[in-house]
């Protein structure tokens, strides 16, 4: 239970990174004082807020793992109380309808956690006055009863918690009235009845969790929901057809329910499945060989079904597979050598089956035979008897389909030859349609261990990739479709790492297109560890790979040509939207703060979100592409196919000069000097083009920090002078400053220049709305427990 608890904090956090606000002032309004210290009597004075009283200077708490208070400008924004695990019911004076109101006294509120508090009763329906909640965590207490439909008012739901409770009856139809609702998770009460349709209609949800219920019958179409990264369905009575599901799932769990018939082929393309549970259900049919191998899989459990099928020790699997259970099913044939536990460090269970082993819990071939049979299904491979007219007849048949096929060898040999003559002539590569996108498996000969290891990406950062098409594998006729044969008019311009082009697939959607062409002749098994890399890549700051094309040689099948296709960012450069001179309307000082905190997410993506991380990625403000809502996208990274391609190296390899060769053990470090660089340009409105355009203006702006307010306005562009408050300027300085330092150990982290970053956009937002006192220009940032960038 416990673990629930802190998964559930994560999903918070996750959620809210971005939204946190830091208190800028050093009291909350004593209204809000008055309201905290009621909820404290409510709660009847646990230990974990035994030093509240009236003097508390409530924004300025320490957070601790069980109480954190979270306060912008004189507001409270978010609270959260955590209580000790299993704490008794509260005594029967307490009353859950006079605790909403009293919490309706917070009208900032946008985060509620109260979990192991003791909080019983049923749910109020004056939950809707607490309009401005975006999340709401009442897990681990003894709440029961329904879930009151008036909570479809609070349409700023983002978040919904409600794990380890009494809750029964159905699940109200409302959940089409949360339009940014991103969490759902009910597991572990008392709820029942069918699957309301409404789920279907919250297409931001990114984590469904109903387990350990009593739901019953059909699971809706949950293809609208594009963004689903997790569905836990455990322990219900779910039935009987395989959910309709898009491929983005992460984790997929229907595991002790009531599903049967066979798994669609579909699964194969689920790319970024990481755990499958799909045991203690009555699946029959062949069991999906691919699974295994699905480029993302450590968790596989399909225990307890009648999957059939025969296995074969030369069947490939996912080196990051941890967990395998295959037991009492009615598979066949030998164990994969790759499931050896002998050699990797794995639990494989597959008792309760028919395989050639030595194991004594395996039953004979006949059992699982028989099974299948009684169950109406022929096992893979195996043929039942004939009669002896059939044979005859087949016999004949066969014969001549015999003479056929050795006329049709001939041909085709002879048609050979002259392909090969001509190809000899021409050198020109022909596509072969890839028929193999899901069977990815590595060659120890051609796959770096780096590769091999970049399995992982965690789960925090994978919540951030927004809106990108599931990747794919393309055929070489729908990119020259989408191209018109890669004709001019889509020619977007070559550089070293091969020629892009703009297209538009078949379903309109804009794609660019980069075409590799390649130095040395490889196989596609060799591509397939760069492959699976280049589909985890997502991140709502990088411009993502959304699929990719192989085109052969025809005589020996070697790979001639690669494709990665991206997803086209439509708005240009950022260059282009805060250089002078330019016609266009610029970016305001919020913009390019906002621009500024997207580049840093996506370099501390590249760095932490994949291990190892990806490093010396040589970014420029040239690289950096605005989408249609002014995000900033990181168009150019250090791929290592990219990297390999133009025999550079990839992976913490500096590519560019000696200086940062000398410093590899502080190869993020040369990260964050690019991006001081585009911070440059972003403050000054300029192109920096040469080493002593960026040293004069870095030496201008280190100077301006210890001048005053009207000289750090006259250096900056002159449309965003007189707009941003000086605090914020002032931080964006200090960034820069620091990212530009020679000595690469003093350049600040990337993750302690993000933190510094959304500071310096909270005061910007503080300063508009007109919440500092007319002096907060001049006050230091308060509270910066991870700050280092003060300029001295």
């Amino acid at each position: 239970m416990a673990m629930r608890f802190w998964q559930s904090l994560v999903l918070l956090q996750v959620l809210f990174l971005g939204s946190i606000y830091v208190s800028v002032s050093e009291k909350l309004q004593s209204s809000q004082v008055d309201t905290l210290l009621r909820i404290q009597g409510h709660l009847n004075f646990p230990s974990v807020l035994s030093n509240w009283n009236r003097k508390t200077l409530f924004c300025n708490l320490d957070p601790t793992p069980s109480v954190t208070a979270v306060c912008y400008g004189n507001n409270l924004t978010q609270l959260h109380i955590i209580g000790n695990e299993g704490s008794p019911k509260l005594p029967h004076n307490f009353s859950i309808d006079s605790l909403v109101v009293t919490l309706a006294g917070l009208p900032s509120l946008k985060v509620l956690t109260l979990v192991s508090l003791g909080l019983w009763g049923t749910l109020p329906a004056k939950i809707a006055l607490l309009s401005s909640i975006e999340m709401l965590n009442i897990s681990s207490n003894y709440f029961y009863g329904g879930i009151p439909k008036e909570m479809s008012s609070l349409e700023n739901l983002q978040g919904i918690i409600l794990d380890d409770n009494m809750f029964s009856g159905r699940i109200p139809d409302i959940f089409g009235s949360f339009p940014a609702l991103n969490i759902l998770s009910l597991r572990n009460n008392s709820l029942d009845g069918s699957l309301p349709g409404s789920l279907s209609k919250s297409s931001g949800v990114r984590v469904l969790a109903l387990a350990n219920n009593q739901f019953y019958g059909e699971v809706p179409d949950l293809r609208g929901l594009k963004d689903l990264e997790e569905l836990d369905l455990e322990n219900n009575s779910l039935g009987p057809d395989y959910p309709l599901l898009e491929n983005k799932l992460v984790i997929l769990i229907l595991r002790k329910n009531r599903f049967r018939s066979g798994i669609p082929a579909e699964i194969s393309s689920y790319y970024q499945l990481e755990k499958l549970d799909v045991s203690l259900n009555k699946f029959m049919g062949p069991f999906p060989l691919s699974l295994l191998s699905l480029p993302s899989i450590n968790y596989l459990n399909i225990a307890g079904n009648k999957f059939t099928g025969f296995l074969s020790r030369n069947l490939s699997c996912n080196d990051a597979l941890s967990f395998v259970d295959l037991s009492s099913n009615l598979l066949m044939g030998d164990l994969p050598d790759c499931l050896d536990t002998d050699i990797r460090h794995q639990i494989i269970r597959y008792e309760g089956n028919c395989l050639n082993t030595q194991d004594p819990s395996q039953h004979p071939y006949s059992f699982c035979r028989n099974e299948a049979l009684a169950a109406g299904i022929v096992p893979l491979g195996k043929k039942q008897g004939l009669p002896r007219k059939a044979i005859l007849a087949l016999g004949i048949v066969g014969g001549v389909l015999v003479v056929f096929v050795l006329v049709a060898l001939i041909f085709f040999l002879v048609r050979q030859v002259q392909a090969k003559t001509k190809k000899l002539d021409s050198q020109k590569p022909r596509v072969i349609t890839e028929k193999s996108s899901t069977g990815y498996t590595s060659n120890p000969r051609y796959t770096s261990k780096l590769l091999t290891d970049a399995r992982y990406i965690t789960q925090t950062m994978k919540l951030g990739a927004v809106g990108v098409p599931a990747y794919r594998t393309f055929s070489l006729e729908e990119l020259e479709v989408a191209t018109n044969n890669f004709g001019t008019t889509a020619f977007m311009g070559e550089g070293a790492h091969g020629q892009m082009y703009r297209g538009q697939l078949s379903d309109g959607s804009l794609v660019a297109i980069r075409c590799l062409k390649l130095k040395e002749s490889y196989t596609t098994e060799y591509f397939m560890p760069h492959i699976e890399l280049i589909s985890k890549l997502r991140h709502r700051h990088l411009v993502s790979a959304i699929g990719h094309c192989f085109e052969h040689y025809l005589d020996n099948s070697s790979v001639s040509r690669v494709f990665l296709v991206f997803e086209y960012v439509p708005n240009g450069t950022l260059r282009s939207w805060i250089s002078a001179g330019r016609a266009r309307r610029k970016l305001s000082w919020s913009q390019r703060v906002a621009a500024s905190t997207g580049i840093a997410k996506g370099i501390e993506f590249l760095h932490t979100g994949i291990m190892p991380g990806i490093f010396s990625n040589n970014i420029r403000i040239t690289d950096v592409l605005m989408d249609q809502n002014f995000a900033a996208k990181i168009s150019s990274y250090n791929l290592p196919l990219l990297a390999e391609n133009t025999g550079q190296v990839a992976h913490g390899r500096s590519t560019r000069s000696r200086e940062f060769h000398s410093r590899v053990e502080h190869e993020d470090k040369m990260d964050v000097y690019d991006f001081g660089v585009i911070l440059l340009e972003i403050l000054v409105g300029r192109p920096v083009k040469t080493r002593s355009e960026l040293n004069a203006s870095r030496n201008q702006v280190q100077a301006s920090l210890a001048a005053d307010d009207t000289a750090r306005r006259s250096i900056v562009a002159e449309e965003i002078g007189s707009t941003c408050s000086d605090q914020s300027l002032k931080t964006m300085m200090e960034i820069c400053v620091r990212c530009l330092t020679k000595d690469v150990s003093e350049r600040p982290s990337i993750e302690d220049v993000l933190w510094n970053l959304q500071f310096a956009a909270q005061v910007q937002d503080a300063w508009q709305g007109g919440e500092l006192l007319s002096r907060s220009a001049s006050v230091s940032p308060p509270r910066l427990p991870r700050l280092r960038l003060t300029y001295q």
